[in-house]
């Protein structure tokens, strides 16, 4: 029998204390590391992400009204809401719009959705850029299709998390967290091509890790340029006269960039170039190619410094002290929307203690903030326990 986390046994305890009955339900989803393909997703292109052994875990019981109430136990909060559409916004709790927009966007495809009573925790780091709020979204469209009595896939579920977070809580994300969160595999990353939303798992050679560092240069996605440069790379493509960036190859793009603004052809070359290393990437990584999976994500950082624009000071400060340690033995880039969050590296497992010890040393010293260090390994989608 594995053990029960101590959050997940604190969050039991809460919900029997807050309802006066135990739950008869229980979910799981990851939190996500995207290793490389950064804004690509929605740009129609690939990304090559796995989930990870932190989890958003919510406990659920059916209650005979038409109505689902929520105790979000990290925040201390509660929330109480109608079934009925269209669900109104929360006017104050911006995680209780994730509860709603999830339950919103189902009942708007038709699904007949039952009242319960929730119980939200999780350990996934808020604001890291590791997915908290998509590992949120499908862990409760699994607890509402099982509240309900409905079948949810894994692909729709990702899908309805997805139209939550781009209509309801307004952050115009591509799908690529979602689908990591529900569809995650064990030891495995997944390259997912978006357009399809067809993937195909990638083993991590044993002996390599997956290392992430929050900065905890804090951002909000909703907020940031995300959602602006968004808007540029659409206007690209438009002035290009394809679907998505994903439709234009390196070469064209070069050739038509005349088409372009200064900043468009920026923002162009960095969603072009990127795709063919994340394809590359997953090759090198099948193959055990480490060095160039390694010139691969110093490249990827690279890029989203220079072209994409959103790698921040401390970032590229942890990108440089993780570079020193490894070499080519491994690969560190920034990941996640940009402006803050975190860094990912892949690494030999004996390597860890010494990249470790430089980042505690000197990331203070030329930031002024202390750096978040998790030793990951990728893991299974979102299931119910």
């Amino acid at each position: 029998m594995a053990k029960v986390p101590a959050q997940l046994l604190a969050l039991q305890q809460a919900f029997a204390s807050h309802f006066q009955q135990a739950h008869n339900m229980a979910f799981q989803a990851p939190g996500r590391v995207n290793l490389i393909g950064e804004h690509t997703d929605y740009n129609d292109g690939f990304v090559l992400p796995c989930a990870i052994n932190f989890y958003t875990w919510v406990l659920a019981r059916p209650n005979e009204q038409q109505k689902i109430r929520v105790l979000a136990l990290d925040y201390q909060q509660q929330d109480e809401f109608e079934l009925r559409f269209p669900i109104e916004p929360h006017p104050v709790y911006s995680w209780a719009n994730y509860v709603r927009g999830v339950a919103n966007s189902l009942l708007q495809q038709g699904y007949a959705l039952k009242g319960g009573d929730i119980a939200i925790s999780g350990n996934v780091p808020k604001g890291a850029g590791l997915s908290s709020s998509a590992s949120l979204e499908v862990a409760l469209g699994l607890c509402f299709s099982h509240l309900s009595g409905f079948v949810l896939s894994g692909r729709d579920n990702a899908l309805n998390g997805q139209h939550a977070e781009n209509h309801f809580v307004g952050c115009h994300c591509g799908i690529m967290d979602q689908l990591i969160c529900a569809l995650g595999q064990q030891h495995q990353a997944l390259l997912i091509d978006t357009r399809s939303l067809t993937s195909t798992a990638v083993t991590i050679p044993d002996g390599l890790v997956v290392l992430i560092i929050n900065s905890n240069v804090q951002r909000g996605l909703v907020d940031s340029a995300y959602n602006e440069r968004r808007q540029q790379c659409e206007a690209a493509a438009q002035k290009l006269g394809i679907r998505a960036l994903r439709d234009i190859s390196y070469l064209e793009l070069q050739q038509q960039q005349y088409k372009l603004s200064a900043l468009e052809a920026k923002r162009a070359r960095h969603v072009v170039s990127e795709n063919d290393r994340t394809e590359q990437a997953a090759k090198a990584l099948q193959q055990g190619d480490i060095r160039l999976l390694s010139r691969l994500m110093a490249q990827s950082h690279q890029s989203m410094q220079q072209d994409f624009e959103i790698t921040v000071p401390a970032i590229d400060c942890l990108v440089q002290l993780v570079s020193i340690v490894i070499g080519q033995q491994g690969g560190v880039r920034m990941t996640g929307g940009g402006f803050g969050g975190c860094v990912v590296a892949l690494l030999p497992e004996a390597l860890v203690a010494d990249v470790t010890a430089l980042v505690k040393r000197e990331y203070p010293k030329r930031t002024g903030l202390v750096a978040d260090i998790f030793l990951c390994e990728a893991s299974q989608g979102a299931t119910r326990l």
